[in-house]
């Protein structure tokens, strides 16, 4: 195509020979074009410095620097266009708008839900824990079924509460009968959940002892150190903020358990094993949060161990008021006791001299 333009080009370019000459004289760097044999075959005029027609000059210029594969052209020309009436069909006019149909293979159909299959598939062996030794995984599942217990007692209760509070009597139970055990669970649940992350803190001293990814010293000791400074103090809360902050533990306690397998101080199927076990006792949790919030303005607050050591406090004070009124009231008596004995005596000592 470049090579037609060229030929039909070139005999149009009109310009004194004085210029061809003078261009010819800057060494042919940039002006002196290499005709083709098809060119060269046409009497040939002086080519312009394309002023007015800088495009096709600029092709002209191109298409002359490159040789001319004359075999190949005389093979296209005697080409023949077959006919593949397979590939015409009602929207083969609008295919090649977008792409070209040759001989080359399709390109295979994308499969729109592949990703949410391949999401599917991480989801379900993340569950399987193929790697996870057996004992290790029916006790972990065991452990956590009392805090899923008393989740799913709690929920209960409250939608026992609520129905007794709009019926007027409970369904199973009455409606002070589901508050007393919803105030029962309340420290089973805190004082099982401050033991389970204590224990996952142990773990990582036991870690320690073994050796497992070389002795780290105090950087493991202070994983369960923490721990457990963490777990106990929430008994000292109320239900709920109890509830979230053993929450906010599990989760601390999982990144670190996370982290710990990615430096080799855990084996590597740990991070899975801990995520399935963390994620039952966080729903767990959140299940007993809503159920308390359901009913938050229903039942009254029961007492919490700060509370009960707050009563013992003040039952103590007024104990220590009361045993310090009666001793002073002992000695006020006792020093009314001397003053009326010394009375009798003087008075008897009196009577006497009389006599």
């Amino acid at each position: 195509m470049f090579r037609t333009s060229a030929a039909r080009v070139l005999p149009k370019a009109s310009f004194p020979t004085n210029s061809f000459g003078a261009r010819k004289s800057l060494g042919n760097k940039i002006y002196n074009a290499n005709f083709t044999a098809v060119a060269r075959s046409r009497p040939l005029k002086p080519l312009a410095l394309a002023v007015r027609k800088p495009i096709a000059t600029s092709l002209v210029r191109y298409q002359t620097t490159r040789s001319i594969d004359h075999d190949r052209e005389a093979r296209l020309s005697k080409r023949t266009i077959e006919p593949e009436p397979d590939a015409v069909t009602a929207g083969s006019s609008v295919r090649h708008v977008f792409s070209e149909e040759g001989d080359g293979e399709k390109e295979p159909e994308v499969d729109m839900s592949a990703g949410i299959k391949q999401d599917f598939k991480t989801i379900v062996d993340t569950f399987a824990l193929k790697d996870v030794p057996r004992e290790a995984l029916y006790v972990g599942l065991a452990g956590v079924l009392p805090y899923l217990a008393t989740s799913l007692s709690t929920v209960y209760l409250a939608w026992d509460i609520n129905y007794a509070f709009t019926t007027g009597e409970g369904f199973l139970l009455s409606g002070p009968t589901a508050e007393a055990l919803l105030h029962l669970l309340e420290p089973i649940q805190l004082g099982y959940g401050a033991s389970i992350i204590s224990f996952l803190g142990a773990i990582h001293w036991g870690l320690e002892w073994a050796g497992f990814g070389g002795y780290q010293g105090y950087k493991r000791y202070s994983i369960g150190v923490i721990a457990t400074a963490v777990a106990w103090p929430t008994l000292l809360l109320s239900a709920e903020m109890g509830l979230i902050t053993q929450f906010l533990a599990f989760t601390f306690l999982y990144y670190t358990d996370a982290r710990a397998a990615v430096a080799g101080w855990a084996p590597p199927w740990y991070p899975t094993y801990r995520f399935v076990l963390t994620f039952i006792v966080g729903a767990s949790i959140v299940l007993s949060l809503i159920g308390r919030g359901e009913i938050a303005d229903k039942v009254a607050k029961a007492p919490g161990p700060a509370d009960r050591m707050r009563a013992l406090r003040e039952g103590q004070l007024e104990q220590l008021e009361k045993e310090e009124s009666e001793r002073r009231s002992r000695i006020v008596s006792e020093d009314e006791a001397e003053e009326d004995g010394g009375d009798d005596d003087e008075g008897d000592s009196e009577d006497a001299e009389e006599e």
